[in-house]
C-alpha cells in the first residue's frame, strides 16, 4: 500500500511539472526591480556607519576565499579582535566593535555575512550551524536523495547553487536580505562574486545594483554567498537579472569622459557593459576569489572610482579619520614544494593544482603591493585635501595626522614548519573535522596576536 502510495505521488507531481505547475518550483528567484534610482538609497557605506564607532579609526578587514577553513580562520581573527581592549576617544573598548567594513570572497564571505547580520551572537551558533557541521554532505544530500529536487535540477533555470543558495538561506541566514544589514547598522559587509562571461568582479551593494536597476535590499543574503563560493566544477553560476535603462540611474560624472587613468577607464568600459541591458540581459555569477581571492580589490578599486582617498572619505562621511587599517585574513593553498626534493614527474592532479595555486598566489602578491604603494599616494591625498594649502602638518591630531597599517593574517606567517604544513594541507571543502577548525581558529589568533604590524598599531593607540 505504501509503494503504491508513493508511485501515485510521484505520478501526480510528474504530471503537475509537465503541465507547467511548478514555473516557480524550477525557477531561481529573480532579483527585485528597482522602479526609481534615490541618490543615498539603500545598501551604500553611508547609512551602514556604526554610530558608536570612534571617527578617527577605520579598521577594514578582508577574509579570503578557501572554503570552510578559510571561515574558520576568519571566525578566529574575530576572536582575537574580540579579545584585544583599546583606548578610543576615551572609551576602553574591543577592537572588534570598531570594525567599519568586512569584504569577503567565498568561504570567507559567511564568516563576514553571518557577523553582519548578527554580531556577536556568531560566537555562540556559528560553529554549529557551520564551521563544524558538513555542508558539503548535506548539500549533496539535497541533490541526491530528494526525488523533488531531480526535476527541479532538469529546469534549464534551477541549478546546484539555486539548491545550494536556499540550504543557506534556511538553515544558515534565517533568510535575512541585504535590508536586515541595514536594520542593524553594523559594519558594511561586501560580498565578491564574479561575472562568468566578462570575468569582472561584482561587489553585492546598491550602487551597482543601481545600474542594474535592482532592490539589493530585497536580496537574499544566502543568493550572494552561494554567487561568492560558486567555485566552477563545485556550485553551478547564480543568475541576476539586468533592468538596466529602465530607473534613471545617472552615470557618475567622473565616468562622463574617458580616463586616461587604465583603472578608471577599465571600470568606465565595465560600467557600460552594463548599462547596455539588450546586449547582457543577464549576469551568472562565480565564485569571487576567480578574480579576487582576498578580498581587497573591492576596497581599491571604490577609491579609484570616486577619484582619490579623500573623497571617499568626504562621501563615506570619515573625514576626521586619522588611522586606517586593513587587517587581510588569507587561507590561500601554497604550492606543495615537496616535489622540489624529487626527480619523479609529479602527477596530473598536482601539475593542476599548481596551476590554480600559482595564479591565486602570484594575484594576492600583486594585491597586496598594490596596496602598500597605495598608502602613500592616500596619505598625500587626504593631508591635501584636510590641509589649508601650503599649511600641512603631521603633528599629532593636526591635519596631516594620518597613518595606514597593513596587517596580514596567513599561514606562511607561522613559525613551526609542521603547523605550516598542517595548515596548507587542510582542504578548501565546506567540510573540516572539529579538531581541524579549533586549530584554524587557534592559529589566527596567535598569528594576529604576535604580527609586528598589529602590536604597532596598539602601541601607537595607547599613546
Amino acid at each position: 500500500m505504501v509503494g503504491k502510495q508513493a508511485f501515485t505521488f510521484i505520478s501526480l507531481l510528474l504530471v503537475w511539472i509537465l503541465m507547467g505547475g511548478c514555473s516557480h518550483f524550477g525557477h531561481y528567484p529573480v532579483n527585485e526591480p528597482l522602479d526609481k534610482c534615490k541618490p543615498g538609497y539603500g545598501y551604500i557605506a553611508q547609512n551602514m556607519i556604526p554610530p558608536d564607532n570612534s571617527e578617527e579609526f577605520l579598521l577594514i578587514l578582508a577574509f579570503s576565499g578557501g572554503g570552510t577553513r578559510a571561515a574558520a580562520f576568519s571566525y578566529g581573527v574575530l576572536e582575537e579582535l574580540r579579545a584585544t581592549q583599546v583606548s578610543l576617544g576615551g572609551r576602553r573598548r574591543s577592537l572588534l566593535d570598531e570594525v567599519d567594513i568586512i569584504s569577503g570572497a567565498s568561504g570567507g564571505s559567511f564568516t563576514a555575512a553571518y557577523y553582519g547580520l548578527f554580531g556577536d551572537r556568531i560566537f555562540e551558533d556559528f560553529e554549529s550551524r557551520f564551521l563544524k557541521k558538513n555542508i558539503q554532505g548535506a548539500l549533496a544530500a539535497r541533490v541526491f536523495l530528494n526525488p523533488i529536487n531531480w526535476f527541479r535540477l532538469a529546469s534549464p533555470y534551477f541549478n546546484r547553487g539555486d539548491l545550494a543558495a536556499e540550504y543557506y538561506d534556511e538553515h544558515i541566514f534565517e533568510r535575512k536580505t541585504f535590508g536586515d544589514f541595514l536594520k542593524r547598522k553594523g559594519p558594511i559587509v561586501l560580498l565578491n562574486a564574479t561575472d562568468m562571461s566578462k570575468g569582472t568582479r561584482l561587489t553585492f551593494h546598491q550602487r551597482f545594483f543601481d545600474a542594474l536597476c535592482s532592490d539589493l535590499s530585497k536580496f537574499s543574503v544566502a543568493r550572494a554567498c552561494a554567487a561568492s563560493s560558486a567555485f566552477p566544477g563545485g556550485l553551478a553560476p547564480i543568475t541576476l537579472r539586468n533592468y538596466a535603462g529602465r530607473c534613471g540611474y545617472p552615470v557618475p560624472a567622473h565616468f562622463e569622459k574617458v580616463s586616461t587613468d587604465y583603472r578608471q577607464k577599465e571600470m568606465r568600459e565595465n560600467l557600460m557593459a552594463v548599462l547596455d541591458s539588450n546586449e547582457k540581459p543577464y549576469f551568472h555569477l562565480i565564485d569571487g576569489g576567480v578574480v579576487d581571492y582576498i578580498g581587497l580589490r573591492a576596497i581599491e578599486e571604490s577609491v579609484s572610482a570616486v577619484g582619490d582617498m579623500w573623497t571617499t572619505l568626504k562621501l563615506t562621511g570619515r573625514e576626521k579619520v586619522r588611522k586606517v587599517v586593513f587587517v587581510v585574513v588569507n587561507a590561500e593553498e601554497r604550492v606543495d614544494d615537496r616535489w622540489d626534493k624529487t626527480e619523479h614527474s609529479p602527477p596530473f592532479p598536482t601539475v593542476l593544482k599548481s596551476y590554480v595555486s600559482i595564479t591565486i598566489s602570484r594575484y594576492n602578491l600583486e594585491t597586496l603591493a598594490l596596496l602598500r604603494e597605495s598608502f602613500e599616494r592616500w596619505t598625500q591625498e587626504i593631508r591635501t585635501g584636510r590641509c589649508p594649502p601650503g599649511q600641512i602638518s603631521t603633528e599629532p591630531r593636526s591635519c596631516g595626522d594620518i597613518t595606514f597599517y597593513l596587517v596580514e593574517v596567513k599561514f606562511g606567517n607561522l613559525e613551526d614548519p609542521t603547523e605550516r604544513s598542517y595548515m596548507n594541507q587542510l582542504p578548501t571543502s565546506f567540510d573540516l573535522k572539529g579538531e581541524q577548525v579549533d586549530k584554524l581558529r587557534e592559529a589566527a589568533r596567535q598569528l594576529l596576536r604576535k604580527s609586528e604590524d598589529f602590536q604597532r598599531l596598539l602601541q601607537d593607540l595607547e599613546r
